[in-house]
């Protein structure tokens, strides 16, 4: 799953309020994507393409309505998820905003290139560089809801399961990759995702 508006940065660029819960979107498993593996654009869509570096909280065990205290114990470790966005899609129809169509096309959930239990994301920070020329790097210490929080919370509403990610949001510099771009996410103490865009 992923969120929407979780960086105060963000939030004010976009003239938002501060959400009071995690806003999410459940994105199809048939959208991951590993680390050197294409992004695949789909045949009857040829609109703008965006990324959108993140860490990714990885689900360690079956979870239903925990605390935050109890939700440190919930989380597996932590990855990079580049959550990929076909974003024209998004408001194509006025009556209806299509976050998971435009979300979740096979190859539009990038992650990798590794889980590390017990990462301290409170001091990292998320670089992305499109082509070689860095487009995002923002601090981990500007979430809105903390990853326990978001694990608590979304667990009042949903059960997580063992293997489940939650994508934290994105903030400043999300941008569009053409075909044929080669797009970095960075984590410091947790690696390098790289993936390429295949028209």
């Amino acid at each position: 799953m992923a969120l929407w508006n979780n960086f105060h940065a963000l939030a004010r660029k976009l003239e938002k309020p501060v959400p009071t819960h995690p806003l999410f979107l459940i994105k199809p498993a048939t959208s991951l994507a590993g680390p050197g593996d294409a992004v695949e654009r789909p045949r009857s869509y040829d609109g703008k393409i965006v990324y959108e570096g993140e860490l990714g909280i990885v689900i360690g065990k079956k979870t239903r309505n925990v605390s935050v205290a109890e939700a440190a114990s919930h989380i597996f470790g932590y990855t990079i998820v580049n959550d990929v966005t076909a974003a024209e899609l998004i408001a194509a129809d006025p009556n209806f905003p299509q976050w998971t169509r435009a979300k979740g096309f096979d190859t539009f959930g990038c992650v990798g290139p590794a889980i590390v239990p017990g990462f301290d994301w409170r001091a990292a920070s998320v670089k992305t560089r499109l082509d070689g020329v860095e487009r995002q790097n923002y601090p981990l210490s500007d979430m809105i809801f903390s990853p326990e929080e978001q694990v608590s919370r979304i667990s009042q509403d949903l059960t997580l399961m063992p293997g489940d990610v939650i994508a934290v949001g994105t903030s400043l510099g999300v941008g569009s990759m053409k075909d044929g771009a080669v797009v970095e996410v960075v984590i410091d103490g947790i690696g390098s995702l790289v993936n390429h865009v295949r028209g």
